[in-house]
């Protein structure tokens, strides 16, 4: 599996950014997070009653990854999408993956105010891989 596909499957999920004063306003999932390899950024952020988590940049593999799969624009779009807290407090949604063109279920856990694991499965939970993502801020 290719890096950058791993990476979103396993991100998947995480985050809804903002800025620091989103953090404070009570959701440490709130922020800008890296993946493991730092190839791409995202912003997690209050969508109305969901978060949402928008790629604010991505590095040139990345990119030319999600170009090879489809999707000629990568920063700047939502991979996560419409993800809501579960009655545990942990965030659950929709996770888009550029480079294979489609959207995966996802789960974010906060670990601590500067890690999140995010959880992303396929075929209803048969494949599922996870990723650390560390706050950028």
């Amino acid at each position: 599996m290719k890096p950058f596909i791993r990476t979103l499957l396993l991100v998947p999920l995480l985050v809804a950014g903002g800025t620091g004063a989103s953090a404070q306003q009570g959701d440490a999932s709130f922020g800008t997070w890296r993946n493991g390899s730092n190839s791409v950024h995202i912003q997690a952020r209050r969508c109305g009653n969901s978060m949402c988590g928008r790629v604010v940049w991505a590095n040139a593999k990345a990119i030319a990854d999600a170009r090879r799969g489809g999707t000629p624009n990568l920063v700047g779009l939502d991979l996560f999408r419409d993800f809501r807290k579960d009655r545990n407090g942990n965030w659950r949604g929709r996770v888009f993956v550029p480079d294979l063109n489609r959207t995966f279920s996802g789960r974010v856990v906060v670990v601590d105010a500067n890690t999140l694991r995010g959880t992303g499965c396929a075929l209803g939970g048969v494949i599922c891989r996870t990723q650390t993502l560390t706050r950028i801020r």
